[in-house]
């Protein structure tokens, strides 16, 4: 087994690759932008060779190289196999935000030769789909800003000083926008009552201690909690056993405003209460 840890960047143009990259720099990576993966084997050989003395390793790799998804599963299972340690990253965002990036950007779809934006998007979708079943963990960057997003990679990127740790996400949405794609386990939870209907509350979110009262005062929320709560604390140690290292669970209503966003809280406070994971909280819709 190698030291180094290695993150493969990957996924659909416009995603934040590049930002993912400069994260990883900043967390003092040695990162390197479109590595061909017939290269990467003979770049760690060097690597070894040479005693780098880096924390981990980054790498961008997408279909500006042609060859990458025919040839970067076996490339990966090989590595693994001679003991490095991967972990790849498949960004991903929804086409209508990519169409007004590139908009935006005024920048080529890396497959727009003779094809609409749309094609190229839908196109590339299509060819990274065996590469986005395999990977280790897909973050969608639709509702991101860019200093959410760098962030986000920086807790990543330093989580290899905490390799025991497993990095779980309790986050919360509204069912009205789409749950979120990189949830592990969801929860709706709109069979509990709904402070948007009592007028003192509507203009509260679940931060709120209002809000939080109101719901943690229904004995309906205190028999959910406990019987999901129980669930999660079965699970949980199962998944980290079979060595998953970032577990990302969300909890829906249907605003994403009021209900999702207390229990989103509740959650994430009692599995901090637990040893040896690093838990954050994220409330995707609470300002829609």
């Amino acid at each position: 087994m190698y030291n180094f840890k290695i993150f493969i960047i990957t996924g659909q143009s416009g995603s934040g690759k590049s930002t993912a990259l400069a994260a990883f720099e900043d967390a003092g990576f040695y990162c390197v932008d479109n590595m061909p993966v017939v290269l990467l084997p003979k770049f760690l050989e060097l690597l070894v060779q040479n005693n780098s003395d880096s924390i981990g390793l980054a790498f961008v790799m997408d279909l500006r190289e042609k060859e990458f998804p025919a040839k970067s599963s076996n490339a990966f299972s090989s590595l693994r196999k001679e003991g490095w340690c991967l972990t790849i990253l498949f960004l991903e965002t929804d086409e209508n935000i990519l169409l007004r990036r590139y908009s935006q950007t005024r920048r080529y779809h890396p497959l727009s030769h003779e094809k609409t934006l749309l094609e190229s998007i839908r196109i590339e979708v299509a060819q990274l789909k065996k590469l986005r079943i395999t990977a280790d963990r897909i973050i969608d960057t639709s509702n991101y800003n860019v200093h959410e997003f760098k962030a986000s990679i920086t807790e990543i990127a330093r989580s290899v000083t905490l390799p025991a740790a497993m990095k779980i996400n309790v986050t919360s949405f509204g069912f009205k926008n789409g749950p979120p794609r990189e949830a592990d386990l969801i929860i709706d939870v709109r069979f509990l009552p709904n402070p948007y209907f009592v007028p003192d509350l509507k203009d509260l979110d679940g931060e709120s201690k209002a809000i939080q009262k109101y719901l943690m005062g229904k004995p309906e929320t205190q028999i959910f909690l406990k019987k999901y709560l129980d669930l999660l604390d079965y699970l949980i140690p199962l998944y980290k056993k079979e060595g998953k290292s970032y577990l990302t669970l969300g909890i829906g209503c249907t605003g994403g405003r009021h209900r999702s966003v207390t229990i989103a809280i509740a959650v994430s406070d009692h599995i901090e209460m637990k040893q040896n994971y690093l838990v954050t909280v994220s409330h995707r819709d609470i300002n829609r």
